[in-house]
């Protein structure tokens, strides 16, 4: 036996709030975890942006990535690390590289997913290239973007092709409203598809590994105010099928970490925009939800990096295609991808490492997200985007609503263990005494000597008796025939 350490770095950029949460917490906890006959234990560390020789040796067991999607020099490190030395990186350099969300829209559509009408329409200009003119007048056809329009109908939306966090969406109304925002688009390469409108629910699913939570979303509220809190806005159906939806996508890409949003319309969930492989993580906007996802991260982290997960290079396309050619109804192959998304988490796994090698987990994080060094780590968040008369009112908002998932949290925790049981006992009395006590004083709890207490209790002393002929530990008053407690789902 060996006590061998694992080294998590991450690759940060405007990230604030979320890793200082997961470096104290991963303090706090300082999990040793069995991984056959070695003890494993755990190190931190923020990857440092610096030249260096091809021929180094990465020595992180796994890489939480958050630069890739738009800064070069760390996307082009982690692929040497992948490549040279087998590092763990959520998420997949080459799949973010190259499958933008034109690319998810049309393999979610071959896979049978219900995807809103998109067409590509062609730059409105374009930086000037040597051949660019002769391509051009050789082969662009020309095109009624009106004619477009009608086809697809309105309402719809502009956006472009790649990247996210609502940059350059545009609402169209009518074949005005389209054309003003293709003169605007400049060089973005644009997408249009038909909006879903009016819709019943708007949600988005985030998933990491084989976790995921569903949360209401209210794209018309301000940032800080999208997620909602409640809870019981889909059925269990609905919620299944969606986060099935959302592995689904996540296995396909190699994507440990993204999110899907998904619009309910008479009865059909429609996928919007689900290339996502770097989600919104910042207390400011999910507020409530952000302890889950700090929780998330950790959990699926120490298990990648203490099993030493193997790094998939390559994407592997072809199961999901066999259950696309079965005779299946929609309803039915997003169950069955479901189950092969399930698999290439290796969620059982997961969920027994996290069982038995993190089992203060929940409580040590419960903890930390009561205390003084919690909110701090919210203040240094609010201070780089509210302005400073307001960072003290915004502080204490979000903070609140943390508080506000603590108590949930404990309460669905408390539930999911049970009841405790509550048992009468009788107090001692002097050899010979007897107690004579009725139903009804039993009930009331008024009888003398008669007690409750957590937990087992002892008998009562030798020589006393009772004309109830009620033996020890006989529930109290209220507590026969009472229903139990639904245990909340194992991902929350």
């Amino acid at each position: 036996m060996s006590t061998i350490t694992r080294k998590i770095g991450l690759s940060l950029g405007a990230d604030t709030c979320w890793p200082i949460c997961f470096e104290e917490i991963l303090g706090d906890l300082a999990p040793v975890v069995k991984v056959g006959k070695d003890d494993v234990r755990f190190e931190v560390e923020r990857v440092r942006i610096k030249p260096y020789s091809l021929e180094s040796k990465v020595d992180y067991d796994l890489v939480i990535d958050r630069l890739t999607y738009w800064y070069a020099p760390a996307r082009e490190w982690i692929k040497k690390s992948i490549l040279m030395d087998g590092t763990y990186t959520w998420n997949n350099p080459w799949s973010i590289e190259s499958n933008q969300k034109h690319t998810a829209y049309a393999a979610m559509m071959a896979l049978g997913l219900p995807i809103p009408e998109t067409w590509m329409i062609p730059a409105k200009s374009y930086e000037p290239k040597a051949d660019l003119a002769v391509t051009l007048n050789r082969y662009a056809d020309m095109f009624d973007l009106g004619e477009i329009g009608k086809q697809i109908g309105y309402p719809s939306f502009m956006k472009p092709y790649d990247g996210g966090g609502w940059v350059g969406v545009t609402k169209l109304d009518d074949e005005a409203a389209l054309r003003e925002a293709y003169e605007k688009s400049g060089k973005s390469l644009m997408h249009v598809q038909k909006g879903v409108i009016p819709f019943d629910r708007f949600v988005r699913c985030v998933g990491l590994g084989p976790q995921t939570m569903l949360m209401n979303y209210d794209p018309s509220a301000p940032l800080h105010q999208r997620y909602r809190t409640d809870k019981d806005f889909v059925t269990a159906e609905q919620r299944k099928y969606i986060e099935d939806i959302t592995l689904t996508i996540n296995a396909f890409f190699g994507w440990d970490f993204n999110s899907c949003e998904a619009l309910l319309k008479d009865g059909t969930w429609w996928p919007i925009d689900f290339a996502n492989p770097c989600p919104d993580s910042q207390v400011t906007s999910l507020h409530y939800h952000f302890p889950w996802l700090v929780k998330a991260k950790l959990r699926w982290a120490l298990f990648t990096a203490a099993t030493k997960r193997r790094m998939r290079m390559n994407l592997d396309w072809a199961p999901f295609y066999e259950v696309r050619e079965r005779k299946l109804s929609t309803e039915k192959r997003i169950e069955e991808y479901g189950k092969l998304a399930r698999a290439h988490f290796d969620t059982e796994r997961f969920e027994e490492f996290c069982a038995k090698q993190l089992p203060n987990l929940d409580e040590v994080v419960w903890e930390y997200f009561g205390s003084e060094r919690a909110k701090s780590a919210i203040r240094k968040k609010v201070e780089l985007i509210f302005p400073k008369h307001e960072v003290e009112s915004f502080t204490e908002h979000f903070f609140q609503a943390v508080q506000n998932w603590r108590a949930d949290d404990k309460a669905a925790r408390d539930a999911a263990r049970g009841p405790k049981l509550t048992q009468h006992m009788l107090s001692p009395v002097s050899a010979g005494a007897s107690i004579v006590t009725t139903g009804a004083a039993l009930a009331s709890g008024t009888t003398s000597g008669l007690g409750t207490t957590s937990g087992v209790g002892s008998p009562s002393s030798a020589g006393a008796s009772s004309s109830t002929g009620a033996a020890s530990g006989a529930a109290p008053s209220g507590a026969s025939g009472a229903s139990k407690p639904k245990n909340p789902s194992k991902k929350r």
